[in-house]
């Protein structure tokens, strides 16, 4: 019984990223002044500021090293698989190419990292709507941050960030010129949200929509391998 116990605690210990704090302290005040008028409400407050804390989690994660490969840059499910002319403001070119995009519920681990070993191109952030994020057009009307990150090898990444309909913030602390690193962490979206990574032209996605991925740990694709794009069925 004590290991199980102490299993469920090690399993519930999880880092906190920093932009979490702020909004877990304003949380738990809230729920303190309600408990002072209403036991029922500040129960309530103490759910909402439990998940808070898991909201803002930040899990460690096992990130492949092969150089080629294009790694998830967050938790979700995969929610679109098509090919696409990328945005103009990211620079990468008119030509079509596979985007991916990974719907991030409130209950996902909301850290971004980033999806291959590169140097940071093109920052540009964009005004807009939060709509809906699973839907299509949240890619174009959508508040978001494109980043654009070059391998060692030539091959042009694109990374987006969008706001969702609770999301009203968006975190990214790139800087262009800088030197990354597969599966660093480099943002957060705040409550709700989703992200696009746009894929070297000529390389195939390896992953299918529905499938769930793990930011840091799922493998996108790889650029190295001229394998035609993965097919998967619903069981």
């Amino acid at each position: 019984m004590n290991d199980l116990l102490k299993s469920i605690i090690n399993y519930l210990r999880f880092p906190i990223h920093p932009a979490g704090w702020p909004f877990i302290a304003l949380f738990a005040l809230v729920s303190i002044v309600l408990a002072l008028f209403s036991t029922a409400l500040g129960l309530i407050g103490f759910v909402l500021t439990i998940w808070c804390i898991y909201f803002f989690r930040d899990p460690k994660r096992v990130t492949p090293l092969n150089p080629g490969f294009i790694i998830s840059p967050g938790d979700g499910v995969i929610s679109r698989v098509v090919k696409v002319t990328p945005p103009a403001e990211l620079g990468i070119g008119e030509e079509e190419r596979w985007r991916i995009s990974v719907f991030l519920s409130v209950f996902n681990v909301h850290v971004n990292r980033i999806p291959i070993s590169g140097n940071i191109t093109k920052l540009h952030y964009h005004e807009g709507l939060f709509l809906n994020a699973t839907l299509d057009k949240a890619s174009e009307d959508n508040e978001r941050q494109m980043v654009a990150i070059k391998t060692d090898g030539g091959h042009v990444v694109g990374v987006v960030q969008i706001a969702g309909l609770i999301a009203r913030r968006i975190l990214c602390d790139l800087s262009e010129g800088q030197r990354v690193e597969s599966g660093e962490r480099f943002g957060i979206i705040r409550f709700g949200s989703r992200v696009d990574v746009y894929l070297p032209v000529g390389v195939n996605p390896q992953v299918m929509e529905g499938q769930i991925a793990v930011g840091g740990e799922t493998i996108f694709a790889d650029v190295n391998s001229s394998e035609s794009p993965r097919a998967g069925v619903l069981q």
